[in-house]
């Protein structure tokens, strides 16, 4: 692993100033910020991440998950898995993001893991995390080795001639599902993008994975009020009941009236 400077800034102001000097918030990114560090420590110690700089941003007030003026939801991005997927609103009104946070992982990484980690999670392709093998998402124009490789835990849907990798989390299916949107801070103000413009198709340039830019924090997700009377399921399966990744997932969001779906919105994963 290369050597590293640590910060830790005490606004979210100043955590932004220290990101927005690198050249990019994507793979190959200089500096990185650190949460819960669940992803990113393992990918340092692959020599698949290799930032110069780290940012830690646990002080950031950010954790706290409370209803908004109009009826949702707002989750901090520094909120942990198990503290959102034990909390009671959660539970009442947005259960399917419960289940699939308690699907995911082992108690002790969602004891860790953060809301914004979690919609930042890697790919756990094998390719990817092996630097013996071509893979365009980690070097671009090195070919992917995944597709003449071993795939089955790969994607079938959203895919390109460079890239079948998966997204691996199980909270962004659900998030999917229930139209979150994402807050985002950065060196040019704030904007709120919508979970379905926030992940970009892979393309010819798989390396790039979501609308970052340089210096931008996510600072919090807020789900919409909760629909009344709707029924929520997390569907994953995998090749064991516990700790495994998704060989697919589904959350499903429905409400029906009168012997006809009202609303429905259903999200794959995995």
């Amino acid at each position: 692993m290369d050597s590293f400077t640590f910060t830790q800034p005490t606004t979210v102001d100043q955590a932004i100033q220290a990101a927005a000097k690198s050249a990019t918030a994507q793979q190959g990114a200089q500096i990185r910020f650190i949460a819960g560090g669940t992803t990113l420590v393992d990918l340092m110690k692959l020599n698949i991440e290799r930032p110069h700089e780290i940012v830690d941003i646990n002080i950031l007030p950010l954790d706290r998950v409370e209803p908004s003026p109009d009826g949702g939801l707002i989750i901090g991005a520094l909120a942990r898995n198990s503290d959102v997927a034990h909390h009671p609103i959660v539970l009442r009104d947005y259960p399917v993001l419960s289940q699939a946070l308690l699907s995911g992982a082992s108690p002790q990484l969602r004891n860790m893991a953060t809301t914004g980690g979690n919609l930042l999670q890697r790919t756990r392709c094998v390719y990817f995390r092996d630097t013996a093998h071509a893979c365009n998402k980690r070097e671009p124009g090195t070919g992917c080795s995944a597709i003449g490789g071993h795939n089955r835990m790969l994607a079938i849907l959203g895919t390109s001639k460079d890239c079948i990798a998966t997204n691996p989390s199980d909270q962004n299916v659900a998030l999917t599902a229930l139209e979150a949107t994402i807050q985002i801070q950065g060196p040019h103000g704030k904007r709120s993008i919508p979970i379905h413009d926030f992940y970009l198709v892979p393309g010819s340039t798989p390396n790039r994975e979501n609308v970052l830019e340089p210096g931008e924090i996510i600072t919090s997700v807020t789900l919409p009020p909760p629909i009344a009377g709707a029924n929520f399921t997390y569907l994953k399966l995998r090749d064991r009941a516990a700790y495994e990744f998704a060989l697919a997932s589904a959350a499903i969001v429905m409400q029906v009236s009168g012997g006809k779906i009202q609303h429905i919105r259903v999200a794959l994963g995995a």
